[in-house]
C-alpha cells in the first residue's frame, strides 16, 4: 500500500525535527549544569573576598583555586553557544584574585594567567575597585598611610586603563555603569584622603603648639 505524499513529506523531515530535539535537550541539560555549578563559584568567589578582608588570605586563596577547578570544568560544558551562563562566575573570579594581588602585594594577574573572557576580565577589575575601596578605609582606620596611598593609586591606574575601554558599552552589557560607578568610588576615596591628611596635619600642629605652650610655661 502506497503512502499518501503528505506522510511522505512529513517522514522526509522527522529525521531533522528528531536531531533537532536532541540539540535542544542537549543545551537544555548543559544550561541546568551551568547554572549549578557557577552559583556554586560565585559563593565561593564572594566568601574568599570576606576571608580576605578579616586577613586570613591562606583561606581565601584556598577558595579561589576551588572556584579556578570548577571553571575549567565548566567551560567545556559551556562550549561556544552558552558562554554568557559562565559570564557572572568568571567576573567574580577575577574581582576575588585581583584583590588578592592587592592585599598580598603582587603583580596584578593577566587575562590570559585567569583563562578568563575579555568583558568578564575587565568588569571584574572594575567590581575590585569596590573591594579595594574598603581596603582603604580599613587601613586608614589602622593609620597604614603608606598602604593607603598604595591601593588609592593602584584605583586610580585602574579605572584609567579601563575607561577607553567605554566606548564598547553596548558589547559589554553593564560596562558604562560599572565606570561610573568606579569613578564615584575613586573620587569618594580621595575626599576621604584628603580629609584625612588635613586632620593629621592638625594634629601635628596642635601637639607642636602644646609642646611649645609646655616650654613657655616651664621658663
Amino acid at each position: 500500500m502506497r503512502k499518501q505524499p503528505h506522510l511522505d513529506m512529513i517522514a522526509d523531515i522527522q529525521d531533522s525535527i528528531d536531531n533537532t530535539h536532541e540539540q535542544l535537550k542537549n543545551i537544555e541539560e548543559r544550561r541546568e549544569k551551568l547554572i549549578t555549578g557557577t552559583r556554586k563559584i560565585v559563593l565561593l568567589c564572594g566568601k574568599s573576598i570576606v576571608s580576605m578582608h578579616r586577613q586570613k588570605f591562606g583561606e581565601g586563596e584556598k577558595m579561589i583555586e576551588e572556584a579556578r577547578k570548577l571553571l575549567d570544568e565548566f567551560r567545556p560544558v559551556a562550549q561556544t553557544d552558552l558562554q554568557k551562563y559562565i559570564s557572572d562566575a568568571e567576573q567574580e573570579f577575577v574581582e576575588a584574585s585581583m584583590l588578592k594581588s592587592v592585599c598580598n602585594g603582587s603583580s596584578l594577574p593577566s587575562r590570559n594567567s585567569l583563562n578568563v573572557s575579555g568583558p568578564s576580565y575587565i568588569t571584574g577589575i572594575l567590581d575590585a575597585i569596590g573591594e579595594m575601596k574598603r581596603l582603604v578605609y580599613d587601613r586608614m582606620r589602622t593609620s597604614e598611610r603608606d598602604e593607603v596611598l598604595r591601593v588609592f593609586n593602584l584605583m586610580q591606574e585602574l579605572y584609567s586603563a579601563i575607561y577607553v575601554l567605554g566606548v564598547y558599552d553596548n558589547l559589554v552589557p553593564g560596562l558604562r555603569r560599572k565606570l561610573d560607578i568606579s569613578k564615584m568610588i575613586t573620587e569618594d576615596i580621595r575626599a576621604a584622603i584628603t580629609e584625612d591628611s588635613r586632620r593629621e596635619t592638625i594634629l601635628k600642629a596642635m601637639t607642636v603648639l602644646q609642646a611649645n605652650l609646655k616650654e613657655k610655661m616651664i621658663e
